[in-house]
């Protein structure tokens, strides 16, 4: 997993290997497992700076999708060695959205874009990100596009203070 300044603000790449289970019967991967590539992508980007959806949902922080897209440029077959690009997009007080380039290679083989709200875990009610999770808003806000200046090696401690 790595950090990189793009133009666009900052990604996070991750390495799948397709695995024959998310295959279909043509050999190609099934659509759906293109999802649950980005949750890949989404769980590695908060790892890589400094924060666990476990830890947040333990805080109550739930971060439910709320519109899911996916672009098929290419087919990826059993045992391609994939690679998952995620960025954020987007930070708003109330939802956050992520933008996803699958390689194979040098080959782009699919995009995508997700969009979570944020959610209280007891009321299942939306919450303001700013207003009651001040650090990792701030985090956040620093490593959208045109907020950020270098390579992050963890983000929860160059941005919390």
């Amino acid at each position: 997993m790595r950090v990189k300044k793009v133009s666009q603000g900052y990604s996070v790449s991750t390495k799948v290997a397709v695995r024959y289970a998310e295959t279909d019967q043509m050999g190609v991967v099934y659509y759906a497992n293109y999802f649950v590539w980005f949750e890949v992508g989404r769980n590695a980007y908060f790892q890589r700076i400094g924060y666990s959806y476990k830890a947040l949902e333990e805080q109550g922080l739930l971060f439910p999708i709320i519109e899911a897209s996916c672009r098929y440029l290419v087919p990826a077959q059993y045992e391609d060695q994939l690679i998952i690009t995620t960025q954020l997009l987007a930070v708003s007080a109330s939802r956050l959205s992520f933008l996803y380039s699958i390689f194979r290679d040098e080959t782009l083989i699919a995009t995508g874009q997700t969009t979570q709200a944020f959610v209280n875990r007891s009321t299942q009610r939306p919450v303001s990100l700013k207003k009651h999770y001040p650090k990792l808003w701030e985090c956040l806000q620093k490593l959208l596009a045109g907020n950020s200046n270098g390579v992050v090696n963890n983000a929860r401690e160059d941005f919390s203070g």
